[in-house]
């Protein structure tokens, strides 16, 4: 996504370490851990945590903090992406809490049941973690596999939903 859309940002303390979430008029367009692996966290946009798809976001991640974990988050998204990564983001937001899928569950829903890799890859991308939640895909075997905010992260996640049997 080209940041030139984006209009606010801020920066929030989570359990899982500092999350940056930026938004452009139409919805949140990001929320990345520190580091990113495919996005830049140093945005040049006005620091407003009172803008309306942020101040929701913050909201709903306190909530989902304290366990009240939604079955889907209701801030609206601005996802920029192919047309192939946005059907698997939006595959992603019918993975409920507790629950997890595997990249080729979601290449077969997104109509590609050959493209597991394909899959995983616009899952990487996802600019949107938690509110999108990529971290419910698992390997073929249930194994924890690839998530850009390391596999700490994914385990943490899982566990606080209550779906990762240790």
């Amino acid at each position: 996504m080209k940041t030139d859309r984006l209009v606010a940002q801020t920066r929030l303390q989570s359990p899982v370490g500092p999350l940056t979430l930026a938004a452009t008029d139409e919805g949140l367009a990001f929320l990345l851990f520190d580091e990113p692996v495919h996005y830049h966290t140093d945005l040049e946009v006005p620091v407003d945590a009172d803008n309306p798809f942020i101040a929701a976001a913050a909201r709903q991640l306190e909530g989902y903090w304290r366990g009240e974990c939604p079955a889907r988050f209701d801030v609206p998204l601005d996802l920029q992406g192919t047309a192939f990564q946005r059907a698997v983001w939006q595959a992603l937001l019918g993975v409920r809490p507790g629950e997890t899928s595997t990249y080729g569950a979601i290449a077969r829903q997104v109509g590609a049941p050959h493209a597991s890799r394909a899959a995983g890859a616009a899952i990487g991308r996802n600019p949107v973690a938690i509110i999108v939640p990529c971290h419910r895909i698992v390997g073929s075997n249930g194994s924890l596999t690839g998530f850009a905010g390391g596999l700490q992260r994914k385990e943490l996640l899982l566990q606080h939903e209550g779906a990762l049997l240790v």
